[in-house]
């Protein structure tokens, strides 16, 4: 690294300290985050773990580095707290591909509603319950009803449904980043890399998981990195887990090969919080979450619902 883009990431790194002494502020990042972001933050995480750890913080202002639902679910969880995103544009296409009014007719021809944590807060207010990507198969033998709809995430949804042989009806929706982590684009890098490992998230498509060695969420693929025999791993999610899991794996004084398909998946929507767009936000106090008080409230049940099973 140059010496001047040392001196800078310094300069960053001090001035959001002293940013968040002044505020009382506490940073979360999401793991798909730019590694200076997550440098900086106070805790880096999953949705599953982050939205947890929302709920015990002592602090006036919750920063959220991640995409704006992430952020909802913070808000919906702390009414009491101020909630900041640095940059509001930072959404979710996947949470987005939602028609609200055709899910809350599927509401009332009687079907029970699994919804991804990637959903918005209105999505959320009209669920049964919501599950995250790395208790989703919990949460889906837990539904007693012989008629679920699973929301929005199609390659998720089937990948519960072929494991729990429960009759669930999929939406038809999917993360584009995952989308692209094809058997194609995997076989690329396994060509040059034979011994790799292919480890995979749930929303990738249902081929790529037919061959993966691992399928778990974000913070379960860390873990299975971290704790396996192996050294070289294709790493079948958006790329932003590879820092994390380097910096793991130097506090344990290892290495390992960590290997992207090809092309790499890069989810804009992150990468959309930068070091200045976090600086403004903290100084400026802008781009709060502001959630309708009755909508938060219907959407904090299906939530507390999932963390009590």
């Amino acid at each position: 690294m140059p010496l001047s883009e040392r001196y800078r990431n310094l300069e960053f790194k001090e001035r959001v300290e002293r940013l968040k002494r002044e505020k009382k502020a506490v940073i979360l990042a999401h793991y798909y985050q730019r590694p200076e972001i997550q440098d900086v933050a106070d805790f880096i995480g999953d949705s599953l773990e982050l939205a947890k750890i929302s709920m015990n913080l002592d602090c006036k202002i919750i920063v959220f580095c991640g995409v704006y639902f992430m952020a909802e679910i913070a808000k919906i969880l702390n009414p009491d707290k101020k909630v900041l995103i640095p940059h509001r544009k930072a959404g979710c296409i996947l949470a987005d591909s939602i028609d609200v009014e055709e899910l809350k007719k599927k509401k009332e021809e009687g079907y029970y509603i699994v919804s991804y944590v990637n959903t918005c807060s209105n999505v959320k207010a009209i669920s049964d319950i919501i599950c995250t990507s790395r208790n989703a198969l919990k949460v889906v033998e837990s539904v007693n009803h012989d008629r679920i709809l699973f929301v929005p995430d199609k390659n998720l949804g089937a990948y519960c449904r072929l494991k729990t042989g429960k009759n669930i009806e999929l939406w038809d929706g999917y993360c584009p980043v995952h989308e692209r982590v094809t058997l194609e684009s995997i076989r690329k890098v396994k060509e040059r890399f034979g011994d790799a490992l292919v480890v995979a998230h749930p929303e990738c498509p249902e081929e790529t998981l037919k061959n993966a060695d691992f399928i778990g969420s974000t913070s379960q693929i860390i873990g299975f990195i971290l704790e396996s025999d192996s050294d070289t791993f294709i790493v079948g999610t958006e790329s932003g887990i590879i820092y994390t899991i380097e910096k793991e794996l130097e506090k344990r004084g290892k290495h390992k090969k960590l290997l992207t398909p090809d092309p790499i998946p890069i989810c804009d929507q992150m990468k959309m919080i930068t070091t200045e767009r976090l600086i403004r936000s903290l100084e400026e106090e802008i781009y709060e979450v502001v959630l309708d008080p009755e909508v938060a409230e219907l959407a904090k049940i299906p939530i507390i619902r999932m963390f009590n099973l």
